[in-house]
């Protein structure tokens, strides 16, 4: 058997050998053609099957990566891509002081599952964070031990079990008669009881959930160490029922104090899995993809950190709230035009400071006087001040060495003849013991919203 096994791992690491791998940033370009230095037309024309088929793809997969005549050009969705004998990682264009592209590439890989982590609200420990393979491993191959990893550690402490009900036909009571199946199955039969009775079993869905985890991603791991790890995972969840992912009942797990410390556990595997972020495609397409739309990423990431920043303040953060109508119909009151903040900040049931985040590069004053702020996020931010009466809106960007200056409050502007104001602002993402400060130094920054500014000192003062 341990022959059997050691062959296996032995094909699998030449199979993944002659595999084309290649890592891209966000907008960067990757040609394709028959020259060395480029990746086989066919693995281009197999990496865009692949992503057409990611429901963040849009039309031909054009959000992904552009398919052009010569080159493929990845968008502004990160994460990887895998098809028949070729992968594609996608990592987000976030600037770093210094390294070279390998130790870059292993600290933005880094920084991207701290953002996913804060996001689904992991707790990624500093031994977990320090233990990954983050300039040797992609994307994919990080989450994957991450995963793994935690869970050989949670199954030293015991496999969840719960009592599940059973009925069977038995010699000896045991539990209670079914009345009913008794007489009505078993009447020419009496001397078989029809019982039913509570088993401690661990066939339960939390631990068909991890089974079914494990059997995904025991397929597309190319790491030795993680198909190690995998298959003594698999060892130890051989009796469990293998439910396919799309039949998995994720509302029948319950989390309380006894199974508690699984719930980081869950959230990786319904990422995993297919059920958050992340699309999987198999079938006329031989291949998967694992997958992150940075503006959706960015925007939540920035609203739990700012929900950690205003603690304790008597300020509540709300994401993707209000929900308020542009416009309603004089004659039947039907309303129309709904919008969502990215952000609301609130103080009781008044709204002090909408926030909206973008994904993009904002611009340096002495390349353009607008900054490539775009004319229709001032619009909506302008109908968001009137729609919400709120006096304090702010587009926040990621920061970026090119700005030349602090991250932190880049401009402020008065909206019309109002009292309310607009800002731009840029936040370092690159230091993750900095966000907080920063989202701090953003909302006291004086004048920034003065009722605001006013709560939070008379907040810390108290």
């Amino acid at each position: 058997m341990a022959l059997v096994g050691a062959a296996w791992f032995r094909a699998r690491r030449l199979f993944w050998s002659s595999v084309i791998r290649r890592t891209l940033f966000e907008w960067q370009s990757i040609a394709y053609g028959d020259d060395p230095e480029q990746i086989p037309s066919w693995a281009a024309d197999r990496l865009a099957a692949v992503a057409r088929k990611s429901p963040l793809g849009g039309d031909n997969g054009a959000r992904i990566i552009a398919h052009g005549r010569n080159a493929l050009r990845a968008q502004q969705v990160v994460g990887i891509i895998v098809a028949d004998k070729c992968a594609l990682e996608i990592l987000p264009k976030i600037d770093l002081s210094s390294g070279d592209d390998e130790a870059q590439e292993g600290l933005i890989r880094r920084k991207l599952v701290h953002m996913l982590a804060v996001a689904m609200d992991l707790d990624i420990d500093g031994g977990a964070i320090t233990e990954l393979g983050w300039q040797r491993d992609n994307l994919l191959e990080i989450l994957i031990r991450l995963f793994s990893t935690k869970l050989v550690d949670a199954l030293r402490q015991g496999m969840p079990r719960q009592y599940v009900e059973h009925e069977e036909d038995v010699p000896r009571m045991r539990g209670r008669l079914d009345v009913g199946r008794q007489f009505a199955q078993l009447a020419m039969n009496p001397v078989m009881l029809a019982c039913r009775f509570d088993e401690l079993s661990a066939d339960i869905t939390i631990n068909q959930i991890m089974k079914a985890a494990i059997n995904r991603l025991r397929r597309i791991s190319n790491s030795t160490d993680n198909q190690r790890r995998l298959a003594e995972l698999d060892f130890h969840y051989a009796d469990i029922a293998a439910v396919p992912a799309h039949a998995l009942r994720w509302d029948r797990v319950s989390l309380d104090r006894t199974n508690a410390r699984w719930k980081e556990l869950l959230a990786l595997a319904r990422l995993l899995l297919g059920e958050r972020f992340q699309t999987t495609s198999m079938g006329e397409t031989s291949g998967f993809s694992l997958l992150f739309e940075m503006n959706t990423l960015f925007e939540e990431y920035i609203g739990r950190m700012m929900r950690r920043a205003l603690s304790g303040t008597g300020l509540s953060v709300h994401l993707q709230g209000g929900r308020l109508y542009c416009l309603e119909a004089i004659e039947d009151g039907r309303r129309s035009f709904q919008t969502k903040p990215d952000i609301l900040v609130k103080r009781g049931r008044e709204i002090v400071h909408i926030v909206d985040t973008k994904w993009k590069r904002i611009a340096a004053r002495i390349d353009d006087a607008k900054r490539g702020v775009s004319q229709s996020d001032v619009y909506q931010m302008m109908a968001y001040a009137q729609i919400y009466g709120c006096r304090t809106l702010t587009l926040l960007y990621p920061h970026h060495t090119a700005l030349r200056s602090a991250p932190g409050l880049l401009d402020r502007h008065k909206i019309g003849v109002t009292t309310q104001h607009l800002h731009t602002a840029s936040i370092d993402i690159s230091r993750h013991q900095m966000v907080l400060r920063q989202l701090r130094s953003m909302l006291l920054t004086p004048g920034l919203s003065d009722d605001l500014e006013h709560h939070l000192w008379e907040s810390r003062s108290g």
